[in-house]
């Protein structure tokens, strides 16, 4: 038994029945108390706390029912459990009416109050761990704020000043950008600044299958198919007075996307295989990569979705067009690496900033990251060493045609040139060039169509 059972009152007006309780309780590290009557217990636990109490029903001066209709008792914390020899479901009943968790009827075997203590402690331990739980959410929540984001460009301080003024409203947001650029990061932002009471919960589109997604997003019923042996909520419903985070939308299935659109436009829900809707109060956040208005472009994402998403559109630049975001993000990181290790923190020289500003950074935040975390493992000096980084992948390098200016296009050619590089890289395997370029495999088969790449 834990410590939080230790403590226990036994209320029996029978000496002997509570020697015996002693005896079969305190070899189990129960640390007992005892009082004769109700009114003998309410001087008890006036002055000490108990955390389960077992007590007899009928007894002198104030017998079990009246001693569980004391205020004092209604407002304790400990485990109640009644015994008698004179029972009755209807007994029983009223006591557990009066706030007792269980009944036991006399007489009884020592392992049956063994049994129903730690039935009581369980029960104990799943709710405080419930609280837990709840309390921990509701600080990753609430702990969260934008003054977190590391930033120190005015392209982002105009990012931070528009998530501030579009937090508060109900529209939907689109979040675009690269991969890595921290679309999630705004999307909590959205959410800890608008004041809503409900979770932040999220899903990445392309990381789950068609088949599975609907009923993650949706929910569905017992039955509704195949291994449904219970009903089950979605997303939608689990997040309703909160914030749904769509990742990398443009992967939402197009049999998915009118559904959607239903869930943005009437605030309403059906679980797969029911027949009924649902009304729901959930915000939606979603995020696209570059690539959403080429999945439009060709018919694999809804216009009219895009519109509904896109009521208000924040797009965040790559790295390489923040380069005054890089020293700072780049300290914080070192920071949070160092405080994860247990190592003092290193600094970086002006020339190792000079060096990460000066790079090309396709991975965006996350490839400075990884790249920082890989410096560290290999050096532990005072200063911080940074590798040579690839000269081909510098900002001052990119080779854009002087007279071809056009942003789109240099864009494409860049995309393009990765996708080749990464084939190259994997000797033609797609799923693991997929996934070096860190986009879904059905992406990657949409982009050699349009590349035309064999």
């Amino acid at each position: 038994m834990t410590d939080r059972f230790r403590n226990l009152l036994i209320i029996d007006d029978e000496a002997s029945m509570r020697h015996m309780l002693r005896l079969v309780l305190e070899p189990h590290n129960y640390r007992v108390s005892e009082a004769e009557n109700g009114a003998a217990a309410l001087e008890l636990i006036r002055k000490e706390k108990f955390t389960a109490i077992l007590s007899d029903i009928r007894m002198p001066d104030m017998d079990g029912l009246n001693f569980l209709n004391q205020r004092e008792v209604r407002n304790l914390d400990s485990t109640i459990i009644m015994m008698s020899a004179y029972g009755s479901i209807d007994t029983a009943l009223e006591c557990m009416k009066l706030g007792a968790y269980d009944y036991i009827s006399k007489p009884f075997k020592p392992d049956e109050v063994l049994l129903t203590l730690r039935k009581a402690e369980e029960r104990q331990q799943l709710q405080q761990e419930n609280v837990r739980l709840k309390t921990a959410l509701g600080k990753q929540t609430s702990a969260f704020s934008l003054e977190q984001i590391v930033h120190r460009s005015d392209k982002m301080v105009q990012i931070l000043r528009t998530v501030k003024t579009v937090a508060t409203a109900d529209s939907s947001v689109l979040i675009s950008g690269e991969t890595g650029t921290g679309k999630e990061l705004i999307a909590k932002g959205l959410h800890s600044e608008s004041g809503r009471r409900g979770q932040f919960l999220a899903i990445n589109c392309s990381a789950i299958s068609p088949g599975l997604l609907e009923s993650e997003l949706f929910g569905h019923t017992k039955g509704a198919f195949t291994g449904a042996d219970r009903e089950k909520q979605g997303l939608f419903s689990a997040a309703s007075g909160g914030t749904l985070f769509l990742d990398e939308i443009a992967e939402l299935p197009l049999e998915l996307q009118p559904k959607l659109l239903r869930v943005l436009q009437e605030g309403e829900i059906r679980k797969v295989g029911s027949t009924r809707s649902e009304k729901i109060a959930t915000r939606v956040v979603a995020a696209a990569g570059t690539d959403l208005p080429t999945a439009i472009k060709n018919n694999r994402f809804r216009s009219d979705l895009y519109y509904r998403l896109a009521v208000v559109e924040i797009n965040l630049p790559p790295l390489r067009n923040r380069s005054d975001d890089i020293p700072p993000l780049a300290e914080h990181i070192i920071d949070r690496i160092a405080e994860r290790e247990g190592i003092e923190t290193p600094q970086l020289s002006n020339q190792a900033c000079r060096q990460l500003s000066d790079y090309h950074w396709p991975g965006n935040v996350r490839e400075l990251q990884n790249f920082l975390e890989k410096a560290m493992i290999f050096n532990r000096e005072a200063v911080l060493e940074l590798p040579q980084l690839p000269k081909a992948e510098r900002r001052c390098q990119l080779d854009i045609d002087g007279e071809e200016l056009s942003l789109k296009v240099a864009s494409r050619r860049l995309e393009e040139n990765y996708i080749r590089r990464a084939l190259t890289h994997t000797d033609g395997n797609r799923t693991q060039a997929a996934k070096a370029l860190e986009i879904s495999l059905r992406a990657l088969m949409y982009k050699l169509k349009e590349y035309e790449i064999e």
